[in-house]
């Protein structure tokens, strides 16, 4: 546990392997947001649908630095490739990941949805990093037997001679004479 009480940790639910971010980010917030919807109704005006709850998402801003410095938070201190590696692999295997802020109550499954590093203002002994995270629910769902719909009554044959009573269908012109 870093000595200031505030880490935060990273853990890839396919390895099981967890990983305390080097430099703890200035600012981490969590975005939780609805899906509403505005309608215009007449003669009311313009209403506020309430829709369900999106997918909470989180940026990180930081740096993996290449030598131990006052502001390093992990007690381990890794390569910045080996961090930087570590992250590569877990978005382009498709993983989900536990991100947890210690001495917080941020605690949440999610997916890295894009990560970008290099270097800034030509300065080569530490990488800049933004992390992008986006949560990650878990769909099941079962098969359902639906039975098939009863088949329809046949229809009845058209009777084999014309007569009175006999109903036709005409689709074209129509003559009336005499006889009917």
């Amino acid at each position: 546990m870093p000595v200031n009480g505030f880490g935060v940790y990273i853990t890839d639910y396919s390895t099981n392997r967890t990983v305390e971010l080097p430099v703890n980010p200035s600012e981490l917030t969590l975005k939780y947001e609805t899906d509403d919807k505005s309608e215009t109704i007449v003669n009311l005006g313009e209403i506020n649908r309430v829709g369900n709850m999106k997918l909470v998402s989180v940026s990180i801003d930081s740096i993996f630095p290449k030598k131990r410095s006052s502001w390093v938070s992990s007690d381990k201190l890794l390569k910045p490739d080996e961090y930087i590696n570590w992250l590569k692999n877990i978005q382009s295997n498709k993983h989900h990941v536990q991100l947890v802020v210690s001495s917080t109550q941020i605690s949440v499954t999610m997916t890295i949805s894009s990560f970008e590093y290099g270097f800034k203002s030509g300065y080569a002994d530490e990488y800049a990093y933004t992390l992008g995270l986006k949560q990650y629910r878990e769909v099941k769902y079962h098969k359902v037997n639906v039975p098939a719909p009863p088949k329809p009554k046949p229809r009845p044959a058209p009777p084999k001679k014309l007569g009175i009573g006999s109903i036709v269908i005409v689709n074209g012109r129509l003559r009336l004479d005499s006889y009917g």
